[in-house]
């Protein structure tokens, strides 16, 4: 068998701690904060000691019963996550729950920040939302411009651990918070429940620049531990990449943790981008093993084709035949997790085995 080869030769990172307080310090210039120089001096010395300690997860407890090490030391913040996320696979496999729609709102735009007006997504999505309450549905939305307008909001970006080897990326994300760094907030932990709940996904978006916005694609790159990701962070020590490359390397099972529901899209653009956008986003779930809700399930199109911005509510309006796309999608959506709860649609693909997991 090939032995695990760990690359490094990257620059160092590491602040000083004229570097590191300078930093720490400019996120109080606001002159509220002048009379508590004593108390930012005493906070920023106990962040100086966690981050040059390199504390990343000071809270943690032993793994116990269930993991391949009980005795390894894991972070009580990804111990409550992984509850959250067993619990929401309960509520999916529960054959006498009420089925659930997660419809995620892309947009970063809001009216309660510096556009000072709704998003033509949100609309859509609020459109949407009472056609699957009257087929039945319990409906969460995941409304992504809470990221722009919502303090304490964040989805931190994805490390890339899988690339390293996937046994690597564990399942939920393990990579956050990192205290240390001041990486905290991360929103990924109440967003994992909510797919792996979700019997149908719904992703609702405008294109920004040929592709989607920042906070749609920050939370896609984080999902990738829900393809194939490691359920066992013990078994890798944490992020030991010689010990995650020998998992690898002896044959991994590749689970996938969001299987089998089903997904609909919806896409829209004032010039260019939908198509591409839209087959973009339908090739990420399908390799994901997530199924299409089909034709008329993923919708892309423009609203105010090459009309000024300023109008772009108004076309919404007077657009008929797009809000008519919009309730197709969401009812082609809500037929096809109908069906299938019934045992009366499987993927195309079931039985078949994959000749290349990954």
């Amino acid at each position: 068998m090939t032995e695990p080869d760990v690359r490094k030769g990257m620059p160092p990172v590491k602040l000083s701690r004229e570097e590191f307080e300078g930093r720490y310090r400019s996120r109080f210039v606001d002159p509220a904060f002048a009379p508590l120089r004593r108390e930012l001096d005493a906070i920023i010395a106990a962040a100086w000691d966690a981050y040059s300690h390199s504390r990343k997860a000071p809270v943690t407890r032993k793994a116990g019963a269930g993991f391949s090490d009980p005795s390894y030391d894991l972070a009580v913040d990804w111990l409550a996550t992984r509850a959250a996320v067993l619990e929401a696979q309960r509520r999916h496999d529960d054959a006498e729950a009420t089925p659930r729609i997660l419809i995620v709102n892309g947009s970063a735009r809001s009216e309660h920040t510096c556009p000072g007006e709704m998003s033509k997504t949100w609309r859509m999505v609020k459109l949407a939302e009472p056609v699957f309450t009257e087929m039945g549905f319990a409906v969460d939305i995941l409304d992504l411009s809470r990221l722009t307008s919502e303090f304490g909001k964040n989805i931190h970006p994805c490390k890339s651990c899988v690339s390293t080897a996937m046994p690597l990326c564990h399942w939920p994300c393990s990579c956050y918070p990192n205290y240390s760094l001041g990486q905290t907030s991360d929103w990924m932990n109440e967003i994992y429940p909510l797919w792996v709940a979700a019997h149908g996904i719904l992703i609702v978006t405008p294109v920004n620049w040929y592709h989607v916005p920042g906070g749609l694609k920050a939370m896609m790159d984080r999902l990738v531990c829900a393809d194939g990701g490691n359920p066992d962070p013990t078994s890798t020590h944490g992020k030991k990449a010689d010990e995650a490359k020998a998992l690898e390397l002896k044959g991994w099972p590749y689970p996938r943790h969001l299987a089998g529901r089903h997904f609909g899209l919806i896409v829209h653009g004032d010039s260019v981008g939908t198509e591409g956008v839209r087959r973009t986003l339908s090739d990420w779930l399908t390799d994901m093993h997530l199924i299409s809700a089909g034709r008329f399930g993923e919708l892309d199109g423009y609203v105010g084709y090459m009309e000024p911005y300023a109008t772009s509510h108004r076309e919404l309006d007077e657009d008929g035949d797009f809000q008519r796309e919009v309730l197709n999608a969401a009812r082609a959506l809500g037929n096809a997790v109908r069906l299938a709860r019934n045992g009366q649609l499987k993927g195309p693909g079931a039985g078949l085995e994959d000749p290349n997991p990954k």
